[in-house]
């Protein structure tokens, strides 16, 4: 086998595969720099606030498959009453992202950290998964075919908590009030990591 040496970067807009060649097929092993994120993992239009902030990655190393997402909620509304959807005022598709076997890989663990306390609304604040893409801010999260990924509580600076479930395949990822405290986010932004094979 050869090897090819250069100086200065290498560049493409598509991202990078490292991969392994066995009886003639090739398997993906690392990707890199992918540059936007799989279409499915696109937040749906109610999270589409003054200021905020949703952005993805999905990296495969080897067998393990990362999904990373940062929120920052500044610009959503939360719920007036414990359970419900947290997005733009009155808005359906609230969801932030699809979770997908071919993109994300089967999820078996994860955990949600607080980078930045939210304030202006609810600093308890719950992660769920749903089957349906529609879910409207302000409404039950319950009104879906839902389950409780993590009943954070209140959360500070820096608190990172694992996962009690997983997402399943082709389910849409919520964030709801976990009491009642209805207003605009001023602040508050969330890590989530997802770690798939």
């Amino acid at each position: 086998m050869g090897y090819t040496t250069f100086t200065g970067p290498l560049r493409s807009t598509s991202g990078f595969q490292v991969i392994t060649r066995a009886n003639g097929q090739d398997t993906v092993v690392a990707t890199l720099g992918t540059g936007s994120p799989p279409s499915d993992m696109a937040p749906g239009s109610g999270t589409a606030g003054t200021g905020t902030i949703i952005k993805s990655s999905v990296t495969r190393n080897g067998s393990l498959i990362e999904t990373r997402i940062v929120i920052d909620l500044t610009g959503l509304n939360g719920g007036g009453t414990a359970g419900d959807i947290i997005g733009v005022d009155a808005t359906a598709n609230c969801h932030f992202g699809r979770i997908t076997a071919a993109v994300n890989g089967t999820i078996y663990a994860g955990f949600m950290r607080c980078l930045e306390v939210p304030t202006g609304s609810n600093a308890d604040v719950d992660l769920y998964s749903a089957t349906e893409s529609t879910g409207t801010e302000d409404a039950a999260v319950s009104g879906l075919t839902e389950t409780l990924l993590l009943n954070g509580g209140t959360w500070t600076l820096g608190l990172s908590q694992a996962l009690t479930a997983y997402p399943a395949a082709n389910e849409y990822l919520y964030l709801t009030s976990g009491t009642a405290t209805a207003g605009t986010f001023t602040a508050g932004i969330f890590e989530i990591m997802l770690f798939g094979q």
